[in-house]
């Protein structure tokens, strides 16, 4: 199958293209390359997915070039579009918020036009857990995502995911939305606090806590990945998905995973970040009803490994 991956240089994506080539699939990265953290780091994604085999990659804006990428669409002819391409992070959604609205709600406006010129059959968009805004210690069904998000990032995913809908009806092509819960393991973003807290512990240097008893549905990278495959392979099935673990870890349970590798850990407490939410919590009920999708990787199991593949790339989790 011909397969178009936007954003398949970063985390989820090269993770996600190199499971795709070695299925057999085509697939086309279309990805600019965003400074939001290391250009280098992203080139070493791009060699670690040609390790799994060939693949073809543009490096493109999908707002500053419409005509370029738009030809590449066509030129290609997908069958399927997964959008993965955004700026994360909430921090610096609060500090540059139009960024976010260009290159998580612009950005995915053109996918989602030029995937429908190409006569595309399925598009599906990474959403994000953020979506559901404060709702505490509770699971999170899909139903309960009202649009009162605490963050533009949180804004720029929701606005994004109605434009979803709208263009599905433009085109008649079907739409799978995934929501991702805090996703981690190697190659994580180094913005993410998993593979801050590794790095910085490595080194020997103390970590920092925004508050305390938050917490996080912590999703491994291969559970993630097989939750993508999971609406890839159920084409029929299409609608709005919780991908995640269904497991909340308190932040405090966090650092004494941690503890058991690092004994000598230091940790700075700090106030709770604005923009934040105090805890998320998939209920994955519907993905698994219809999609089959079930996570199957452990927290202590993730960070694991997670923390094995950081000693062996120590130089790379920058």
């Amino acid at each position: 199958m011909k397969i178009i991956v936007t954003g398949g240089a970063g985390f989820i994506g090269s993770h996600l293209t190199r499971r795709l080539i070695k299925e057999g699939h085509e697939v086309l990265i279309l990805d600019v390359l965003h400074p939001y953290y290391s250009i280098e780091r992203k080139k070493r994604h791009l060699e670690f997915v040609s390790e799994a085999g060939k693949f073809d990659f543009y490096q493109e804006s999908l707002i500053h070039n419409e005509n370029k990428v738009r030809e590449i669409f066509i030129s290609f002819k997908p069958e399927i579009v997964i959008h993965l391409a955004a700026i994360p992070g909430v921090p610096h959604s609060i500090a540059a918020p139009n960024e976010y609205v260009d290159y998580d709600i612009k950005a995915t406006i053109n996918a989602l036009r030029f995937a429908g010129e190409s006569n595309v059959k399925q598009f599906i968009f990474a959403s994000s857990s953020s979506v559901y805004g404060e709702q505490k210690n509770v699971p999170l069904k899909e139903e309960m995502a009202t649009g009162r998000v605490v963050s533009p990032y949180a804004a720029a995913k929701f606005g994004a995911e109605s434009f979803c809908h709208a263009y599905s009806s433009l085109f008649d092509y079907k739409v799978s939305i995934l929501r991702f819960f805090t996703v981690y393991g190697p190659w994580g973003r180094p913005d993410m606090a998993i593979t801050g807290f590794i790095k910085k512990l490595m080194n020997k240097k103390e970590i920092t806590l925004f508050g305390n008893r938050t917490a996080r549905d912590y999703t491994y990278i291969d559970d993630c990945i097989a939750g993508i495959l999971s609406a890839f392979n159920q084409q029929e099935k299409v609608g709005t998905f919780n991908i995640g673990s269904g497991s909340p870890i308190f932040l405090e349970e966090l650092v004494d995973h941690l503890r058991l590798y690092f004994p000598d850990l230091a940790v700075k407490q700090a106030e709770f970040r604005q923009g934040d939410v105090h805890s998320t919590w998939a209920d994955t009920s519907k993905a698994r009803e219809q999609l089959g999708f079930q996570p199957l990787v452990s927290f202590s199991e993730g960070l694991s490994k997670t923390i094995e593949w950081a000693k062996k790339h120590e130089s790379e989790i920058s």
